[in-house]
């Protein structure tokens, strides 16, 4: 594989590490809830890359402001200057430190306090980052192109998943406005304001007079993928459903399986992916702020910048945290400033008079712009329940898991070992009890991950609780949302019924997928479910199991 040499990185490389950096922050963070979403966000892309595109013309011209701050802005002014930039790194840091706080405990660790987590993430992302440029290169040059065809092949699968109606629900309900469209473009480039630190590392390129084109390449590439998750999301997911998540792109992981379920639980992987580009972004922000530090004469950071970020990451006053602040900041002063710096330099050596206007234009922008807003359990500790069974009784919620035999499930049992599939009821008034009666009375965790298939009982559904539990599902990010749905009088008798040595849920599963095309049988997956709930508020109708004489058969309706 080739490098490039003298301590300098080629365009391949930067281009790589413009990915690494900003694509999964961009996917958790930038659609859903109070985002950029539908055709609004599509045409707020598209506004903000033409601005991209003109304003990277202009900064990467001046370079040379950023090489030695001191002989640019004169001693005071570098600090001052490197002060500016220095808190939004903090700022930054902090920021994607307290995602991965909220995300990973919660979808890809469990059993790990947030705090050791996070300590344990700064300790790793700020080894070495007083280190040269080219060893980043390197990492960029080996990981980028495999994280970017993970999110390629990630987009194909599910766009295979997508639905005609779905698509028609995005045009028909979502109100685009040009008002919108612009919210969109500027919160967008917030987000991209990190690409004007790329001047302080640009005398590091090589051929750095063409590397404007391969800045360009990167912000095209992330905002076409940007693009696509935004018409990706309300056509597998709904657009109701998606208005409604704060990470609609974790409910598209979680049913992003390649074909013929190869890899259950895809969905880790996937999260795996994410999470190295994000622990990737934090070990910029440290390279990026040492590489500043010494622009501007003012020591190093080696030690003091990573617990600042790990502080303010884990601060909380009066309910607010770095996540609430972190985007009225960008749009109200980090962004404003960098347009005043770089009107600054652009006009370094015209006439006084020239400086004088420009500064009043720049204050008043000033005013313009802020006056308006814009866990960790060893596998063989674990419990892997296939199916699971929901009832009422009386007040109660009737929980049953379908426990296959472990060694049978996975193909490694003897053929003369008893098969039996035992079934574990819970009795409850609310989930929550049922989860502590589950913690003090049995010695495994319990995983849902590798659940096939979910069976209703026909009381919960005329009862009018299936709300609440899928309430309850939606709070449990190890549901995929390729599990099956069924409905039956007695749920608990299904479960506990003879299937021939194999799990309920594998049986179930195997009436409906294991056919020729032709023959194959259309089930209603946990995600359909979801979607007819945000759609009208109405459960969708479910294939009947019923029970005579020992035998069990499916209705499909």
């Amino acid at each position: 594989m080739k490098y490039a040499e003298n301590n300098r990185i080629s365009h391949r490389q930067l281009y790589r590490q413009i990915l690494l950096t900003f694509l999964a922050p961009f996917l958790l963070c930038l659609n859903g809830k109070g985002g950029l979403l539908g055709l609004s966000g599509v045409m707020g892309i598209i506004l903000a890359v033409i601005f991209l595109l003109l304003y990277s013309f202009f900064y990467l011209r001046s370079t040379y402001g950023y090489a030695d701050m001191i002989r640019s802005f004169g001693k005071a002014g570098a600090v001052i200057f490197g002060g500016f930039f220095l808190i939004y790194l903090v700022m930054a840091g902090a920021y994607l430190l307290n995602l991965i706080g909220r995300i990973i405990p919660v979808w890809l660790i469990f059993g790990i306090s947030e705090k050791w987590l996070l300590l344990f993430a700064v300790l790793v992302c700020a080894y070495g980052m007083e280190k040269g440029m080219q060893k980043r290169g390197r990492m960029a040059e080996v990981t980028g192109g495999i994280f970017l065809g993970a999110i390629l092949l990630l987009l194909v699968l599910c766009a295979g998943q997508g639905k005609t109606e779905y698509i028609t629900e995005l045009f028909l309900e979502e109100s685009f406005s040009i008002e919108t469209s612009i919210r969109s473009a500027y919160r967008y480039l917030c987000f991209f304001s990190g690409i004007s630190l790329l001047p302080f590392v640009m005398k590091d390129v090589e051929k750095r007079g063409s590397a404007g084109k391969t800045v360009i390449w990167g912000i095209l590439t992330v905002s076409g993928v940007m693009i696509c998750v935004l018409l990706l999301l309300p056509a597998v997911l709904g657009w109701r459903r998606v208005q409604s998540e704060t990470w609609p792109v974790l409910s598209l992981l979680a049913g992003a399986d390649l074909p013929g379920n190869v890899l259950a639980r895809f969905d880790v992987l996937w999260m795996g992916f994410l999470l190295y580009s994000l622990l990737f972004a934090v070990g910029s922000v440290f390279y990026y702020g040492e590489r500043i530090l010494t622009s501007a004469h003012i020591g190093t950071g080696k030690f003091w910048l990573p617990v600042a970020v790990y502080v303010v990451s884990i601060f909380e006053a009066d309910g607010m945290t770095v996540a609430d602040l972190f985007e009225k900041y960008l749009a109200r002063i980090f962004v404003p400033g960098l347009l005043v710096i770089l009107l600054y330099l652009f006009l370094r050596g015209r006439q006084k008079q020239i400086k004088k206007a420009a500064a009043a234009g720049c204050i008043l922008l000033i005013l313009a712009m802020t006056c308006v807003g814009c866990a960790g359990i060893e596998p063989e500790k674990r419990m892997y329940p296939l199916a699971f069974g929901i009832d009422v009784s009386g007040d109660d919620f009737v929980i049953s898991y379908g426990m296959p035999d472990l060694p049978e499930a996975t193909g490694q049992g003897k053929e003369e070992e008893n098969t039996d599939h035992s079934v574990l009821t819970l009795k409850g008034n609310d989930f929550e009890a049922i989860q502590k009666l589950y913690d003090r009375s049995q010695n495994r965790y319990l995983d849902i991950g590798h659940l096939e298939v979910i069976i209703m009982g026909n009381e919960l559904m005329e009862s009018g609780r299936w709300e609440a539990f899928l309430n309850y599902l939606k709070m449990e990010p190890l549901a995929g949302e390729n599990i099956y749905l069924f409905r039956t009088e007695d749920p608990e008798a299904v479960l506990k019924w003879d299937s021939g040595g194999a799990s309920i849920g594998d049986y179930l599963t195997g009436l409906l997928e294991n056919r020729v095309p032709a023959q194959q049988k259309e089930g209603v997956t946990l995600r359909q479910v979801y979607h007819q709930w945000y759609q009208d508020g109405a459960l969708l109708s479910l294939p009947q199991i019923t029970l005579v004489d020992g035998e069990l058969e499916v209705f499909l309706e």
